[in-house]
């Protein structure tokens, strides 16, 4: 990962020229994959996922996981930070558990960037279950100097 000058593309031409690199990227999270996440849209600092409830994920009431839920709803904001290529990492967030899901719900989570500047960014996501608000949060990322993709310089 390298820190790249200040002649580099700003963010957005950034995102729309490495826009495959950074989603395969982003797709390769472990964690994200082991619990079954599934990416549905990257944006322009936002991001879309679903998962699927299974057995596994239910607490002691049968209802799903706060853990879980907060998972679904950390991949999208991780995903949302990092879509202009440049590495971010959480700083700050926080959860409102509004609703109860269950087994066979299939929960969405929608991240959506409020603003950004050089050094940090606010995400708000929700996560549904149909038409169910399921939780809220709200996050702030870090943006770091570095960026996860290789990127073309004035000196390259």
């Amino acid at each position: 990962m390298t820190q790249y000058p200040n002649d580099i593309p700003n963010d957005i031409e950034i995102h729309k020229r490495y826009y495959n690199e950074i989603c395969e990227k982003l797709k390769q999270d472990p964690y994200a994959n082991s619990l079954g996440i599934r990416l549905v849209e990257v944006g322009q600092g936002s991001a879309i996922a679903e998962i699927e409830i299974t057995d596994q994920m239910l607490n002691a009431h049968g209802t799903t996981h706060g853990a879980v839920i907060f998972a679904l709803a950390d991949f999208v904001f991780a995903v949302a930070s990092n879509s202009y290529g440049k590495t971010s990492v959480a700083l700050s967030m926080n959860i409102g558990f509004l609703s109860a899901s269950s087994k066979g719900s299939i929960l969405r989570a929608i991240a959506v960037e409020e603003k950004r500047n050089n050094r940090t960014a606010w995400y708000q996501i929700h996560v549904t279950n149909g038409e169910e608000l399921v939780a809220v949060l709200g996050a702030l990322a870090y943006r770091k100097n570095n960026y996860f993709v290789t990127l073309e310089t004035k000196d390259s």
